[in-house]
């Protein structure tokens, strides 16, 4: 894997769904298997800002970041949230991506809920997908995370949190933080839990969790480790919160060149 892998032009496309266009970022690599990331609860191609640029050059691999129906440049999405809405994302745009760019194997990297949807595709591609990497991702339904999320919703009653949100998602943010919010506290999704999901992951696995992360204890990471199906091993990150890879850029980075490398994938 080279350090030195000439940087290349990202190219932007949107890709159809049954239900809308989603909006896909690619930023071209010559080795392996691409990377592809999923985004968190708020988050957007552009709010993962230059970490897929820089996981390109340290991997020397393709990596393709993208927008879920309603976040970012995608098309808005014409309802709510399903309560299955994390294992729903292998089949939809997921599905739609993988078929596109024709992506006969894989690597993945979920931050938070997109942790959960990257253990949900892996379990549903498990000869495909040679890698799983979750940053701060939630495996269950947890008092802390259902706090965090009170606080940051009461956080965006000021237009001016709101007003941030617009930047990257447009006419669709508030559409984006009420799917955030109603959903996690919705009596549908309280027994969530990747549980029955994980030991159908036989991929390699790595999960990143900051012991600070506002969103999540380390009992998310923990459980990850326990009760998936294939080798695995926790990355504990002391002092960070919820942002891994904007807090401890270099870490991550490092720690997913070692992680392809010690598998060699």
């Amino acid at each position: 894997m080279a350090d030195n892998a000439a940087a290349a032009a990202p190219q932007d496309t949107l890709i159809p769904t049954a239900l809308g266009r989603i909006h896909a970022r690619r930023w071209p690599g010559q080795e392996g298997a691409a990377i592809v990331l999923l985004h968190d609860s708020l988050g957007s191609v552009d709010l993962w800002r230059d970490f897929p640029a820089k996981l390109a050059q340290v991997t020397g691999r393709t990596v393709i970041a993208y927008d879920r129906l309603g976040f970012g440049q995608a098309d808005a999405h014409p309802g709510r949230l399903a309560p299955d809405f994390v294992a729903a994302e292998a089949d939809d745009g997921f599905a739609a991506l993988l078929k596109h760019f024709d992506l006969s194997r894989f690597i993945l990297f979920g931050h938070s809920v997109g942790g959960g949807m990257a253990v949900s595709i892996a379990a549903a591609y498990p000869d495909r997908c040679l890698g799983l990497i979750t940053e701060s991702a939630q495996e269950f339904v947890e008092d802390r995370t259902l706090a965090g999320i009170q606080v940051a919703g009461e956080q965006f009653r000021d237009p001016a949190q709101l007003d941030r949100l617009k930047r990257y998602h447009g006419d669709k943010a508030q559409w984006v933080l009420d799917a955030w919010v109603q959903t996690w506290h919705s009596a549908e999704f309280a027994d969530w839990n990747l549980d029955a999901t994980l030991p159908r992951v036989t991929a390699p696995l790595l999960a990143i969790h900051g012991e600070n992360d506002e969103y999540g204890s380390m009992r998310h990471p923990e459980t990850l480790i326990a009760l998936t199906g294939g080798p695995s091993q926790m990355l504990p990150m002391p002092g960070c919160g919820h942002v891994p890879h904007r807090e401890r850029e270099g870490e991550v980075l490092d720690a997913v060149r070692a992680f392809l490398d010690r598998h060699g994938i």
